[in-house]
């Protein structure tokens, strides 16, 4: 029989000290077509990326989202955080999505691979649900990106709530935005690098 480890609660991973994130220096917004050829061309370099999605938030029962908004890809080293309002943004991210030869990891990632379908009109290749990965290694419950990072480095993952549920829409994106939708594709990706896949 598998032997269950326990999920770290709130109050614990409260206590770490902080995770080193990504900076505003290795983020690129990817806002209209020549930033996205770019890219394109650095992000096929690797075989996995971290991958995540942000969509404006819905307040009014029965709106419907038209998101996703953002798309962000990142490396270990750097992160790419396309805005898919612009048609070529919006067709080289779908050209990524459907990339078979690159690992697209991430948390959570039922929503957003429907929301990609809706959307860019493409199905999501080799993305990988990181919280199946650690409910194959005997974590009872969906770890997060907060959860995985304290049980794999010891430390505290910080997400804005403020930037969570901001308006991913609108044509400028804060830098509050940029740094919180980039280090969550970040987190991802040193995640599975961390695990070994």
């Amino acid at each position: 029989m598998q032997t269950l480890h326990p999920t770290p609660d709130k109050e614990t991973i409260a206590l770490l000290p902080a995770f080193d994130r990504l900076g505003l220096g290795q983020i690129t917004l990817v806002s209209h077509g020549d930033q996205a050829e770019q890219a394109l061309a650095q992000l096929m370099q690797h075989r996995a990326w971290g991958f995540d999605t942000e969509s404006k938030p819905t307040f009014k029962v029965g709106e419907v989202s038209d998101g996703p908004h953002i798309l962000q890809l990142s490396t270990a080293e750097h992160a790419w955080v396309f805005q898919l309002h612009e048609p070529t943004c919006r067709a080289v991210a779908a050209h990524l999505m459907a990339t078979q030869s690159v690992i697209k990891a991430g948390f959570g990632l039922g929503d957003d691979r429907k929301r990609i379908l809706h959307k860019l009109n493409v199905e999501p290749q080799e993305v990988l649900e990181l919280n199946t990965v650690f409910r194959e290694r005997g974590y009872r419950k969906d770890m997060g990106v907060k959860g995985a990072v304290a049980v794999l480095f010891n430390q505290r993952f910080i997400k804005s709530k403020k930037a969570a549920t901001s308006n991913w829409a609108q044509p400028r994106l804060s830098e509050a935005q940029l740094i919180y939708a980039a280090n969550d594709a970040y987190a991802a990706i040193r995640v599975f690098d961390k695990l070994g896949l």
